[in-house]
């Protein structure tokens, strides 16, 4: 993910700027401050801007005039409570905005999370870099035949290399045909004057799904973390699951102890419905329970064996 050089003169000029403040500020958070973290091909993450931290989490929690308590563990007991009962407003105080590029079909499958604020590079205004994301030939996989949102068998050999072809084929062409469309070209430095060409508009139509877009995303702590407990999830698509795993570490930079609480009680853990529970108190009974009198339907006690790491019967 090569950055141009204004791209680059633009970062170091934005980091060599200081501005005095008197409110509190993360410095594991400052370091990457406007870095762009790659991911996939040619995708980033960069931090742009946040408000507040742990610190501020447990302010709102006490409603306490204050920067939270002297001891550390004091407010990492409070914000592990706060995160084991679902207590979600203190961490709705705390805000974080990340510019972000991506390929449109993960942008599409992003954007189903509304609860940010949002604002997509505009290809009704400017045209879109030829860049596209080719995954590589390890995620190159089949359809499941048991989960219709999954992947199956990896493909290898000839299949995977024609694979790889058609995505390539087709995204440069429809490129070049987009760029026909739009009659606009360099000569001489300068942006011909003649645009007879199709509207930018329409032209952007014929672009395959796997170029890339930007944009900025701001959210809040709370709406972060629901995010990320789906998308940084094994279950998620790989691709979007990228850009998770990323964001998941500027997490433990920004909000450190709220990380831990969340990655112990929400990635780590395990939430049971009333009859699995009922299963699992029976199984600590010493009672032998099949899937057929456990009350559980198939896919939730695969589920639940899996959990438990038992072998499902």
């Amino acid at each position: 993910m090569p950055l141009t050089p204004e791209q680059t003169a633009e970062i170091d000029r934005l980091r060599a700027e200081t501005t005095p403040t008197l409110r509190p500020t993360v410095p594991a958070l400052e370091e990457m401050l406007y870095h762009p973290l790659p991911v996939l091909d040619h995708g980033f993450v960069r931090v742009i801007d946040y408000m507040g931290d742990d610190g501020a989490v447990v302010q709102a929690a006490r409603v306490s005039y204050g920067r939270g308590t002297k001891r550390v563990s004091e407010d990492r007991g409070l914000i592990n409570y706060l995160i084991r009962h679902r207590h979600t407003t203190p961490f709705e105080m705390c805000e974080i905005k990340y510019h972000v590029k991506l390929p449109i079909f993960v942008a599409r499958q992003w954007i189903r999370h509304r609860t940010a604020n949002v604002n997509e590079y505009s290809a009704r205004y400017s045209i879109l870099d030829n860049e596209f994301y080719l995954p590589a030939r390890k995620h190159l996989a089949a359809q499941s035949e048991v989960n219709r949102q999954g992947r199956g068998d990896v493909l290898e050999g000839a299949e995977a290399e024609r694979v790889l072809d058609l995505l390539r084929e087709d995204a440069l062409r429809n490129y070049d045909h987009y760029i026909e469309m739009l009659n606009e070209g360099a000569e001489g430095g300068k942006l011909r004057q003649d645009r007879s060409g199709l509207t930018r508009e329409l032209a952007r139509m014929n672009l395959t799904l796997n170029f890339y877009t930007q944009w900025y995303w701001k959210t809040d702590l709370h709406n972060l973390m629901h995010f990320l407990s789906l998308r940084a999830d094994p279950h998620a698509q790989y691709e979007i699951r990228a850009f998770a795993d990323v964001m998941l570490n500027t997490l433990d930079r920004w909000a450190p102890l709220t990380a831990q609480a969340f990655r112990e009680h929400v990635m780590g853990g395990v939430r049971l419905s009333a009859t699995a529970l009922k299963v699992v108190r029976r199984m600590l009974a010493g009672e032998k329970v099949t899937q057929p009198d456990s009350g559980l339907q198939p896919r939730e006690w695969r589920e639940l064996t899996a959990v438990l790491e038992l072998e499902a019967k």
